[in-house]
């Protein structure tokens, strides 16, 4: 009797367990299913605040620097004059250089990653330097008589540049108006040509009496200058301009940028020496020439790169006002208004840039 007893208790005791056990399975089961959840959830919680903690501090970085090299092409002319003390005429000697060979440089931006975003300012600093070599012609005319409106000298020779170096540093502001950017700046300017005159030849009136000369057309003295260097000479200027770009922007990867600048505040520093016999060095420091460049920029940005055209006219109008020193048989002697120098250039370069 107990034993059939004990055996109903066994089996309900089995089928409670059998009932309970398939509950107790479901419970761990959605238990832990709710834990993977919340694990995966988390894990998703945290990926997004690294990202909008990311996106933040990229919010913040407002500005950035672009660094690349530029490759250009000038062609124009560097002018050296003097000035008549005597003689009623515009020019006592004026010497045309040519200008017309290849550069590589260096150039470096800092300003906001998205002009748009709001103001802000930017610099650029741009590093040229020139191939040496021959750089087309240079001639060299005199108007020398006092009595004769005609030339008087005229010598035409081959023209090496032996060194052209640049620096610009532009300091500015950047203003978004509605989809264009107005720029206005400062640009510092620091330029060096050295040039030599070779070969060539050269034709001269004959000289009748102090400052009276025949006419060059009448028996002139006709000279050959091949395998000599007559001339050398070199121009320093520093140049100090405000102005402005205006920048275009659209929905496409490119832009257009337009400048301007203008200034009296110039300054040329000048040595010439005339490798005669007697040897003649000029030493010119001559300023206030008006200033003037325009230029324009067509570039393509994609991403962190940019690749731009870029076209600009350099002018620099007769300087004059200053102090001229000759040396000759080791004699200085100092003249006032009497050097001058000038500049008109065309620059045609690319640049790639990439942002750091």
């Amino acid at each position: 009797m107990k034993n059939i007893t004990i055996l109903p208790v066994l089996v309900i005791i089995i089928l409670s367990f059998s009932a309970i056990n398939p509950v107790f399975c479901q419970d761990n089961i959605q238990i832990t299913g709710e834990n993977e959840e919340f694990s995966v959830n988390h894990g998703q919680t945290t990926v997004y605040n690294n990202w909008k903690a990311e996106s933040a501090v990229n919010s913040q970085r407002r500005y950035g620097v672009t660094l690349g090299p530029q490759f250009g092409f000038l062609n124009g002319k560097a002018i050296e004059l003097v000035y008549p003390i005597i003689t009623k005429y515009k020019y006592l000697s004026e010497l045309l250089w040519d200008i017309k060979f290849l550069y590589l440089g260096l150039n470096i931006d800092v300003g906001l990653n998205d002009i748009m975003s709001g103001k802000g300012f930017f610099s650029s600093l741009s590093f040229k330097a020139g191939f040496p070599g021959d750089s087309g012609i240079i001639e060299d005319r005199d108007w020398m008589s006092v009595k004769n409106s005609g030339l008087t000298h005229y010598s035409r020779h081959t023209n090496k540049m032996h060194r052209f170096l640049q620096a610009d540093l532009l300091l500015g502001a950047s203003i978004p108006v509605s989809t264009f950017s107005l720029k206005p700046f400062v640009n510092l300017s620091w330029m060096n040509f050295s040039f030599s005159a070779r070969d060539g030849y050269g034709t001269y009136a004959r000289k009748l009496d102090e400052g009276v000369y025949l006419p060059i057309t009448e028996n002139p003295d006709k000279r050959d200058y091949t395998g000599r260097t007559v001339i050398t000479y070199e121009q320093n200027w520093l140049l100090l301009a405000p102005g402005f770009s205006f920048g275009i922007i659209t929905n496409s990867p490119f832009s257009i940028d337009l400048s301007f600048q203008i200034s009296p505040f110039t300054l040329c520093i000048a040595e010439d020496q005339h490798l005669g016999s007697p040897l003649r060095i000029f030493n010119d420091y001559t300023g206030l020439g008006l200033f003037f460049e325009g230029g324009g920029k067509v570039s393509f940005i994609w991403k962190f790169l940019e690749l731009s055209l870029e076209f600009s006219y350099r002018y620099i109008g007769n300087t004059k006002k200053g102090v001229t020193y000759l040396t000759e048989y080791n004699i200085t002697t100092a003249t006032s208004d009497t050097g001058g120098a000038g500049l008109s250039l065309m620059d045609t370069r690319f640049i790639f840039k990439v942002r750091l």
